[in-house]
C-alpha cells in the first residue's frame, strides 16, 4: 500500500486526504498549524490519521508521495528534507486531476481569476452543462473528485498550486494577466513568478487551447522567448485581434473557430476595463465549450460579482463604502482606484510583498483625496503618498478607520477598502477584513 503523506490539514489537504482513501493509499495529513475543528471530524469518520502543531518527521519522510497545501513555501525544512530523500511533492490539483476524465479549465492570472473563475463557471452552468467549480476557491477539487461526477472542472490555480504540477494539463488555459506579487516566494525574481503562473500550458497539446491578454507586457515578454503547442487566443481592449477577442468601439467582438460573437460592453453586469478583459477571457472559454450566444449574452448581464472585490455596501449620506479587500497586491488596487469617478477616501495597507506603489501615482493625484493606513508598519505608504494627499491617518483597527474615513468624507465621495497588501498583521485573512468592513460600515 503506497503511503500519501498530507502537509496542510485545510481544505484542500482533507480534500486531497479524502480522495487519497478512496484510492486505496496509506494517508496522514500533518499540519504544523491547528486543524479546524470540522475537518478533524472529518479526518476522524473517515479513519485518516494526523497530527497538529508539529511535523513527525518518522512519520512524514516515509512517506511515497507528498501533497503540500499551496500555504507551505519551498523553503520550509520539511519540505526541504523531502525534496533532499526525492520524495515526490505535488499540489492538489495534480492529485485529483489524474482521478476524473472531466474537460479541465484552469485560470491564473495575477488578479482578476476569482471573477473570471466565477463569470465563467456562471456561464457553462447557465449554458446547462454538469460543471464544478473549485482550485484556489471553495470546495478542494479532490474532494469533488472524490464525491461528484462532474463533466467539467472550471479551476482557479494560484501559482503556487501551478508549482505543484507534473503531468496536469487543461484543455482551456486562460491567464488574465501576470503583475509582480507575491516575490517573497520567488526570491525576488519577477521573471520566476512569470514563468510559475505559465506552467498552466506546459502539458498542453495542439488540440488545446490557451486564452491571454494581448495588451499584458509580461505575457507578451514570455512568447516572445518560448512557446507553447496550444492554440492562441488571445484579447485585447487596444487592438483588433482576427482570432480570439477585441473590443470595436463599444462592441465586444469574439472571434473564434471561425464563429463570431457580439455583445454591447453597455450590458455588462461589472463595471471597469479590467472586467471588460474578464469577460472576454469567459465568454471565450463559453465560446469554445459552445455556449449558446444569446445564453452568454444574457449570463454576463446578469452575473452578480464576487465578494471582496468592488463590492458596494451601503451608501450612507450620499457616501458610497466599497469593500475591495481581495485587492492583496498594487495591481489590484491599480484597477480599483481606476474605476473610482468620485473624490476617493482611500483605505490601504497590511503585510506588504515587496510592493512597488510608483505605479499607484497618477492614480492617487488624480482620486484620491484621503488615505487612511490601516496596517502594522505603514511606513512605505506614508514614504510614497504622504506628499500626494493632504490627509493621511494612521489606525490600527477596522472600526477606526471606517470611522476615520466617514468623519473625511463628505457628499458624493467614495471610501474605498483597498489595501493592496496582504491581511494578516491585523486579520485572519482578506475575507475576515472584508467581512469587518462591511460590519463596521453597517455599524456607522
Amino acid at each position: 500500500m503506497k503511503r500519501l503523506v498530507i502537509l496542510g490539514g485545510g481544505e484542500s489537504g482533507v480534500g486531497t486526504a479524502i480522495l487519497g482513501k478512496k484510492k486505496g493509499y496509506d494517508v496522514f495529513v500533518s499540519d504544523f498549524g491547528k486543524i479546524k475543528e470540522n475537518y478533524k471530524e472529518v479526518l476522524t469518520i473517515n479513519e485518516i490519521k494526523w497530527e497538529e502543531e508539529k511535523h513527525t518527521d518518522s512519520l512524514i519522510l516515509n512517506a511515497d508521495l507528498v501533497m503540500k497545501s499551496p500555504g507551505i513555501p519551498e523553503k520550509s525544512p520539511m519540505v526541504k528534507k523531502l525534496i533532499e530523500k526525492r520524495i515526490p511533492v505535488i499540489s492538489e490539483i495534480e492529485f485529483a486531476a489524474q482521478y476524473t476524465d472531466a474537460t479541465m479549465i484552469g485560470i491564473t492570472g495575477s488578479n482578476g481569476k476569482t471573477t473570471t473563475t466565477m463569470l465563467t463557471y456562471h456561464l457553462l452552468k447557465s449554458g446547462g452543462l454538469n460543471v464544478g467549480l473549485g482550485g484556489n476557491i471553495g470546495k478542494s477539487f479532490a474532494w469533488q473528485v472524490a464525491e461528484n461526477q462532474f463533466d467539467v472542472y472550471v479551476l482557479e490555480l494560484s501559482s503556487f498550486q501551478l508549482d505543484g504540477i507534473i503531468n496536469y494539463r487543461p484543455h482551456i488555459a486562460v491567464i488574465t494577466n501576470i503583475s509582480p506579487d507575491h516575490l517573497d516566494r520567488y526570491n525576488y525574481n519577477y521573471d520566476e513568478y512569470i514563468s510559475s503562473k505559465f506552467r498552466i500550458t506546459m502539458n498542453q497539446k495542439e488540440g488545446d487551447f490557451l486564452i491571454y491578454d494581448e495588451d499584458d507586457e509580461a505575457i507578451s515578454g514570455w512568447f516572445s522567448k518560448n512557446k507553447t503547442k496550444a492554440n492562441k487566443i488571445p484579447f485585447s481592449i487596444s487592438k483588433p485581434i482576427t482570432n480570439g477577442a477585441s473590443l470595436n468601439d463599444k462592441t465586444m467582438k469574439i472571434n473564434i473557430k471561425e464563429q463570431e460573437f457580439t455583445m454591447d460592453t453597455n450590458f455588462l453586469a461589472l463595471e471597469g476595463k479590467h472586467n471588460l478583459k474578464n469577460a472576454m477571457a469567459a465568454a471565450s472559454v463559453a465560446q469554445l465549450m459552445k455556449i449558446r450566444k444569446e445564453t452568454i449574452r444574457e449570463s454576463l448581464s446578469n452575473f452578480q460579482g464576487v465578494e471582496h472585490r468592488l463590492e458596494k455596501v451601503l451608501k450612507i449620506q450620499n457616501v458610497q463604502y466599497i469593500n475591495d479587500s481581495k485587492a492583496t497586491n498594487v495591481n489590484a488596487s491599480f484597477f480599483a482606484l481606476d474605476s473610482m469617478t468620485v473624490p476617493t477616501v482611500w483605505i490601504v495597507g497590511g503585510v506588504d510583498k515587496g510592493n512597488d506603489y510608483a505605479e499607484l501615482m497618477p492614480l492617487v493625484r488624480e482620486k484620491v483625496k484621503a488615505i487612511v493606513c490601516l496596517g502594522v508598519d505603514n511606513k512605505k505608504i506614508i514614504d510614497a503618498f504622504g506628499n500626494v494627499v493632504d490627509i493621511m491617518v494612521e489606525v490600527d483597527s477596522m472600526v477606526d478607520a471606517v470611522r476615520t474615513s466617514q468623519r473625511i468624507a463628505e457628499k458624493g465621495d467614495a471610501v474605498l477598502l483597498s489595501p493592496a497588501c496582504a491581511s494578516f498583521d491585523l486579520f485572519e485573512n482578506y475575507e475576515d477584513r472584508g467581512r469587518q468592513f462591511k460590519q463596521a460600515v453597517q455599524n456607522l
